[in-house]
């Protein structure tokens, strides 16, 4: 990727200090030098050299506490205490590259997870956000919204989001749904019913008709106050069993205005588009006499 090969200046000074080669060189320069000061018979030239290797010693000192600050430190396995070495070296080896891979990339700022890590990470984000000084405590989150009975089975999730905005947080969230679902009875009645929860717990909710937008803004993603972003790639079911998503730490900016794109300004804005769909389906939905005609004719008017 692009963005994983553009490294800032920091990143660049922190791998030329832990790259193997210089710190070879300056291992062997350590073990040379003292060894030309004992054969040195001019006392300058000893004590100068001396002096070199001291400030090596210092430097290396230096570098060690600063590299221990910029890398994980872990503890290997002991493959000969285990009852099948082999075996459990090879599984060791499978789990340390997982484990590199991951920490590489978390440090490039990037974060990619899976299945029912997706929802577990959502829970840590608002978690995060609840106990941290960030600023601001706001969550801007776009659903993409096939089927509202998903979004109501995350419990854990629902409630770090009452907990965030009982801490004096606030939550925008836009349901992105598409035209030919707006229109079906069941939908709309389950549509309604989540939104009815969510401002239970004080979100402020909003609709955005999918076949309207452009496809850079037809995605699945939570903008985490200014910090981090969450993007759906691929939407799990009930079970999360194929759920997949990457979290940036990085140019939140972008997702905060593309989700002010969907939300929109004034009378066209996403709370006023989901307040007129409303007028239109509740009455029919309450009334129990659904009516397919006049929700295609309302929702194309929206």
């Amino acid at each position: 990727m692009a963005a994983a090969a553009r490294r800032d200046p920091v990143d660049q000074v922190v791998n030329l200090l832990g790259s193997p080669v210089l710190n070879a060189i300056i291992g062997i320069v350590g073990v040379a030098i003292p060894v030309m000061a004992w054969i040195s018979t001019q006392s300058s030239v000893k004590n100068g050299l001396f002096a070199v290797e001291t400030l090596i010693v210092v430097l290396l000192v230096v570098n060690h506490l600063f590299l221990r600050q910029r890398f994980l430190q872990l503890r290997r396995a002991n493959t000969r205490a285990m009852d099948d070495a082999g075996f459990f070296d090879l599984v060791r080896s499978q789990l340390e590259r997982d484990l590199v891979a991951n920490a590489e990339e978390i440090a490039d700022g990037h974060l990619q997870v899976y299945s029912t890590e997706v929802p577990r990470l959502s829970v840590l984000l608002f978690k995060t956000l609840i106990e941290s000084t960030s600023l601001p405590k706001r969550v801007l989150a776009a659903d993409l919204t096939t089927n509202p009975n998903l979004l109501t089975a995350r419990r854990e999730y629902l409630a770090a989001n009452r907990r965030l905005i009982e801490g004096g947080g606030t939550i925008d969230r836009v349901f992105i749904c598409n035209t030919a679902d707006l229109v079906r009875e069941n939908f709309a009645r389950a549509l309604l019913q989540l939104v009815n929860h969510h401002r239970g717990l004080g979100v402020t909710c909003g609709l955005a008709v999918r076949d309207r937008l452009r496809a850079d803004q037809a995605i699945d993603f939570v903008v985490v106050a200014a910090a981090a972003v969450l993007v759906e790639e691929d939407q799990g079911d009930t079970d999360y069993i194929r759920g997949r998503s990457s979290v940036y730490f990085k140019q939140t900016d972008r997702w905060t205005a593309r989700f002010e794109s969907v939300w929109g300004h004034g009378v066209t804005a996403a709370p006023f588009v989901l307040q007129a769909y409303e007028a239109v389906v509740r009455p029919m939905l309450d009334a129990g006499a659904w009516d397919d005609d006049r929700a295609k004719t309302g929702t194309q008017e929206l």
